[in-house]
């Protein structure tokens, strides 16, 4: 089955401890669709400017990714920069060109308002629900939201919560929503709203999937070199989205093995600046990585022994 992703694209300027990268390719359409697109066909819907590198185009192209939904307007590119210190769990933003982005309107083509998968990324909630009001029957859908809409737009997220089935944020964005410090009362409140499954990304310290009966929790993986974590959470998005929509029914065994191969994608973006780990990435490093994560959390229980 494929996915649709709805986001931005833009063109990032990062500084961290370990080197530097000006205007390089990223957007949550960005990091989503090339993590997925190992798994399943996406659809992107977004929107750039006459600045963005037609290489990049040519690159998600040849990644399967289907780009009928992708406009190009006159103007620039959504554009964004940052500073990292040793702490890349936090960060200095630099500045935030909307540009292009600024006037989006997600107009939705005819051939893919059928997808069955939906992710819809970090944009207004009044988009968001724009978008579903423009696709037929979705299978499953995911939302990714942040503390600028939450504070600003409640009524209009809320909306949008309502006909959600998974919510991707992190434990800052989750206890925000819910009113609650605990994790396990937010998600039970956020299952109030209408997502039935939270997924909570923790950055260094992994993610935690909540679901109506289930509690299941993937560490970060270990690596000696951490270069850029921006597009982390996206990317992850984009391998536990992608991996769902390949599979033939969506039950808590998927769920979890989704939850490790977004955290597997994850680990690799953040080992380079921008995209450049993801774009060579082979199907056997993907599964040994996997692999890994399988093993370094894997027990035998005394009982059993």
């Amino acid at each position: 089955m494929s996915l649709l992703v709805i986001g931005s694209l833009g063109l990032d300027t990062v500084e961290t401890p370990f080197g530097a990268a000006q205007e390089v390719i990223g957007g949550t359409a960005v990091f989503c669709s090339v993590s997925a697109s190992h798994f399943t066909r996406v659809n992107l819907v977004g929107v750039v400017g006459e600045d963005f590198p037609q290489t990049e185009i040519a690159f998600l192209r040849s990644r399967g990714v289907d780009l009928d939904g992708l406009e190009i307007k006159p103007g620039k590119s959504f554009s964004w920069g940052a500073r990292y210190g040793f702490d890349l769990n936090s960060r200095d933003t630099l500045f935030t060109h909307l540009n292009v982005f600024e006037t989006f309107n997600p107009r939705i083509p005819e051939k893919y308002r059928d997808t069955p998968f939906v992710f819809l990324g970090n944009i207004g909630p009044d988009l968001q629900l724009s978008v579903l009001e423009q696709i037929k029957q979705p299978q499953l859908v995911a939302l990714d939201t942040m503390n600028y809409w939450i504070e600003r737009m409640p009524n209009e997220l809320a909306r949008v919560l309502e006909r959600v089935d998974v919510l991707l944020v992190n434990d800052s964005e989750m206890r925000q929503l819910s009113g609650e410090h605990n994790l396990m009362k937010a998600a039970r409140r956020v299952r109030e709203m209408g997502p039935k499954i939270s997924v909570v990304k923790k950055g260094e310290h992994g993610a935690i999937m909540i679901t109506p009966e289930k509690f299941f929790y993937a560490p970060a993986y270990p690596l000696e070199n951490v270069f850029d974590p921006t597009g982390a959470g996206d990317t992850f998005a984009g391998g536990f989205m992608g991996f769902l929509a390949q599979c033939s029914r969506v039950d808590e065994n998927t769920l979890r093995q989704a939850v490790i191969y977004g955290s597997t994608f994850a680990s690799f973006v953040v080992e380079d600046f921008s995209i450049g780990r993801l774009r060579n990435l082979n199907e056997n490093e993907i599964r040994q990585r996997f692999a890994n994560f399988h093993e370094m959390t894997r027990f035998v229980r005394p009982w059993e022994e």
